[in-house]
């Protein structure tokens, strides 16, 4: 595997000496955008954790179907990602354009490899439109006030509120309560919220294990039991099935061939009253 991703603009600091999270999960992914430093981190932690391709996979498959489902089956049409990652089709635009091809949606990152990447997520149907802001999940009020939020998103209408994959970087957890509810509070009835993160339930020694490996590389990671977790959906509806494992939130046949023991992201999602 060559060790230059795509190119990007010049003034970006990759760091590519350095694991970067956004980038080791792309190559857990299998992915093309990494760097050396990157596939050494993640082949570490594999080694004491062999469940982790499986598991990041199956919490991007769980993206995948919340975002359909709640195009296909709940009629939303705005959607604010936050933590979005690395591009990686099919990305959540992708889905819900394909169900409705004049869903709008803003991605917003404060990663700078997916800054180099971001135009890979601006690919809207003519119909719909995709926005991308790089901007930082603890500082909810600057991404709502954004410019690319208030054109492209109205907030008196149902947005769906996508936070995968992103709240185990948050480790106090006041703050994170904070962030979420801040994110929540402008938001019109009728909104959603989505969200994953790194549970401890499953397999906790290996689970710890693999925390300590990331947090050992720089890239500062928590697990939080199933409880924590359905304290962020406090005030919310939870829809069925609740707090739950990534892949047995409305599986497909894909999900339903995963072993409990290969996945280590619980998800869920809720509707604001």
């Amino acid at each position: 595997m060559p060790d230059s991703p795509d190119d990007g603009p010049s003034s970006v600091d990759l760091r590519t000496d350095v694991a970067h999270s956004a980038r080791v999960y792309d190559y857990l992914l299998g992915g093309k955008d990494n760097y050396k430093a990157d596939r050494k981190a993640a082949e570490d932690v594999v080694k004491v954790a062999p469940y982790m391709r499986t598991s990041v996979r199956a919490n991007r498959n769980f993206m995948v179907r919340v975002a359909r489902y709640l195009a296909a089956e709940r009629g939303i049409r705005q959607f604010l990602d936050i933590g979005t990652g690395l591009p990686t089709s099919p990305n959540l635009h992708e889905v819900v354009q394909k169900v409705d091809p004049s869903c709008r949606v803003v991605y917003v990152d404060n990663d700078p490899i997916v800054l180099v990447h971001a135009r890979a997520l601006l690919t809207s149907t003519p119909e719909g439109r995709s926005r991308y802001i790089d901007a930082d999940v603890s500082d909810p009020e600057s991404i709502l006030a954004a410019p690319e939020v208030r054109e492209t998103l109205d907030l008196s209408q149902p947005v769906g509120l996508c936070l995968i994959a992103v709240l185990h970087f948050l480790h106090d957890e006041a703050k994170a309560h904070g962030i979420v509810e801040s994110l929540l509070e402008p938001l019109a009835t009728g909104s959603f919220l989505a969200l994953s993160t790194i549970a401890i339930d499953s397999a906790p020694k290996q689970v710890g294990t693999a925390i300590k490996e990331y947090n050992a590389r720089g890239i500062h990671s928590k697990a939080r039991t199933k409880a924590d977790i359905e304290g962020f959906f406090k005030g919310l509806e939870l829809i069925e099935p609740g707090v739950t494992p990534v892949h047995h939130w409305r599986p497909d046949e894909e999900a339903r061939k995963i072993d409990d023991t290969q996945v280590s992201m619980y998800g869920g999602l809720a509707i604001k009253r």
